[in-house]
């Protein structure tokens, strides 16, 4: 048995206590406090509550005071997200961002355009995440995390696409140039007449859309049996990069809010290099930075390239959440007036 009576252990137990209670200074700073349920609920003193919350609750807290200040100083805003934001319930949150002129730029991928479209004929259904691959193939049903698109909302698709492409081509061969990619996907929301659609009211509030992998998708499928009979389609994206400079350079401030990850966040990031970076920036994603991909990359990385300012009064924030639990919450503390 160890004992303690000897002069040297004593000091050495005493030393423990001091390093094991070191005398703290005195800080300011937010009362860590969660939302009291007890009394009637309320949806703003609930968002409220999150500020106060602690981890991931306070980011999102903070995303939603940021992008209140990038509508409180006009910011031009730039919303750019993949397709399985479009996938989900998503789409409707975004259509009445657009709907609304809430947002001013679109930035997707070829999924984040046609799934919009798709859900015009008919709709995605809930599934679950644990479906066989193999047996959903053998009855013709995608699946995209827990959602599924059977084969015919894409075969009624196509039907509408080459119509559409015929159009695109008549277009081309009438002004002697190719068409752009924000050109396509305007005019392709005018052929749907359906008010849960992101391109429906893009194309009626002329809210440009860049998508420059647009034929990473159903549309660049279509587009590849459309050409082996009309190879003289041609679709530009060089314009389009132009265009989308342009907005940010001509914006007195600019924000960005990014739905997940991949071209789409650097293509928004981007345009803002040009202007010196954006004024404010939102992150909505799960992923994270170890890898060194730019998905996974916090805002103050993009700093480092210029595309975020690094200036004081810069107000940047990365909520690592699902998008589909965060941004309804964001949308309702920051849009909803």
């Amino acid at each position: 048995m160890v004992s303690i009576s000897d002069k040297s252990d004593k000091k050495r137990i005493e030393k423990a206590f001091e390093t094991d209670f070191v005398k703290s200074k005195s800080i300011d700073g937010i009362e860590i406090k969660g939302y009291d349920f007890s009394k009637p609920f309320d949806l703003s003193k609930f968002l409220d509550s999150y500020g106060s919350t602690g981890f991931q609750a306070s980011h999102l807290r903070i995303a939603i005071d940021i992008i209140k200040e990038m509508r409180k100083e006009k910011a031009v805003i730039f919303l750019a997200y993949n397709s399985n934001m479009v996938s989900s319930g998503l789409r409707e949150v975004i259509a009445y961002l657009v709907k609304n002129k809430l947002v001013h730029v679109l930035v997707s991928t070829a999924g984040g355009v046609e799934e919009d479209i798709v859900k015009t004929i008919k709709p995605f259904l809930l599934g679950s995440f644990g479906m066989d691959g193999k047996t959903l193939r053998e009855k013709g049903i995608n699946r995209i995390g827990n959602i599924l698109v059977p084969n015919d909302r894409y075969i009624e698709f196509e039907k509408l696409m080459n119509k559409f492409l015929l159009k695109m081509l008549e277009k081309q061969k009438k002004e002697g140039r190719p068409i752009d990619t924000s050109e396509f996907i305007h005019e392709l929301g005018k052929e749907v007449n359906d008010e849960n659609s992101i391109y429906y009211w893009a194309s009626k509030n002329n809210i440009p859309c860049f998508c420059p992998a647009l034929t990473d998708g159903s549309i660049g499928d279509i587009i590849f049996f459309f050409k082996q009979e009309h190879p003289e389609l041609k679709l530009d994206i060089t314009d389009d990069m132009v265009r989308i400079v342009n907005i940010a350079l001509n914006a007195d401030k600019t924000g960005i809010i990014l739905l997940g990850g991949g071209f789409v966040k650097h293509h928004a990031c981007n345009a803002n290099l040009f202007r010196e970076g954006a004024d404010y920036a939102v992150y909505v994603s799960t992923d994270t930075e170890e890898g060194g991909s730019d998905s996974g990359a916090r805002p103050d990385e993009a700093a480092s390239w210029g595309k975020i300012r690094s200036k004081e009064g810069t107000r940047m924030i990365k909520v690592y959440a699902d998008a589909t639990l965060a941004f309804p919450l964001i949308v309702a503390g920051a849009f909803k007036d």
